[in-house]
């Protein structure tokens, strides 16, 4: 593992202290934690951004994401975020289907 420096405001140390002492972690793995979260929620934030402006489709979303489809439409949905899917779509999935059922 390697080690970050940060300089943090007093408030935001007293905060991770306190999450610390009520989790009985040290400080170290809170901030990992909190970070985990964090970097999580901004890569969803980027994704569902990129994907509401159309500049990726719902799965590309999810992988930029790094979470399955299923959690990206669910994140799309509570962000009122429409699903798109269009007759270009259509076509890409039905070419996929019937690739599909020909390898079987």
């Amino acid at each position: 593992m390697d080690t970050v420096k940060a300089r943090l405001p007093r408030d935001m140390i007293e905060a991770l202290e306190t999450l610390a002492k009520e989790e009985q972690i040290n400080r170290s793995e809170i901030i990992r934690r909190i970070l985990a979260i964090g970097i999580r929620e901004l890569l969803m934030e980027r994704a569902l951004k990129s994907y509401r402006e159309r500049r990726v489709s719902l799965w590309k979303a999810a992988q930029m994401a790094q979470v399955s489809l299923r959690e990206t439409i669910e994140a799309a949905d509570k962000a009122l975020i429409p699903i798109y899917y269009d007759t270009e779509d259509l076509e890409r999935d039905l070419v996929l289907v019937g690739r599909k059922s020909r390898s079987r």
